[in-house]
């Protein structure tokens, strides 16, 4: 599965856009299976700082709760969704874990549609624990890196937004 989905990502959108791995009718999946393909594709893609940003879709209580188990001793998330005939997106949210400063980012990213590291301190800084722009900063990356928050460069800036707000569309991948 992970070859599949290598070839299916050679190549690169010119924007950001998620990447649906598509559970239609996959009733079992095992920790394995999720880890070398599901986890592995995730992270060489986010690796390698692609604009594809994967996402589970329309995963039946089965696979969400062995990939959650298998989220939940990483210490990691993954986006989840229900994917639509027609590429509309619904009940997307985050399976898994963040550490609470991830999670405290993540919620103020989500709140605020758009936002940067400054914003973040001006805004929150001091009153989450976090005295520097560096701390924010490492904190928007690693939600980036996990492909969770979306990384938009503006010359030396980077920007972040959450990967759905309410979406369409984005390549499907059966599993």
């Amino acid at each position: 599965m992970f070859s599949k989905l290598i070839k299916e990502s050679l190549s690169e959108p010119a924007s950001p856009e998620p990447v649906f791995m598509d559970f239609t009718g996959v009733e079992v999946a095992t920790a394995s299976y999720l880890r070398e393909s599901v986890l592995a594709f995730r992270d060489f893609v986010r690796g390698r700082r692609s604009t594809l940003y994967p996402v589970v879709a329309n995963a039946n209580q089965a696979v969400q709760d062995e990939l959650r188990e298998l989220l939940r001793f990483r210490g990691d998330a993954i986006v989840t969704c229900m994917l639509s005939a027609d590429g509309t997106v619904s009940d997307f949210g985050l399976l898994g874990n963040l550490e609470a400063k991830q999670q405290i980012t993540y919620d103020l990213v989500v709140q605020k549609g758009e936002t940067d590291a400054g914003e973040l301190m001006r805004e929150a800084g001091p009153s989450e624990g976090m005295q520097h722009t560096t701390a924010w900063n490492n904190r928007l990356a690693s939600l980036a890196a996990i492909g969770i928050v979306v990384e938009m460069t503006q010359g030396r800036a980077k920007r972040y937004r959450p990967l759905f707000t309410g979406a369409k569309d984005g390549n499907r991948i059966h599993t």
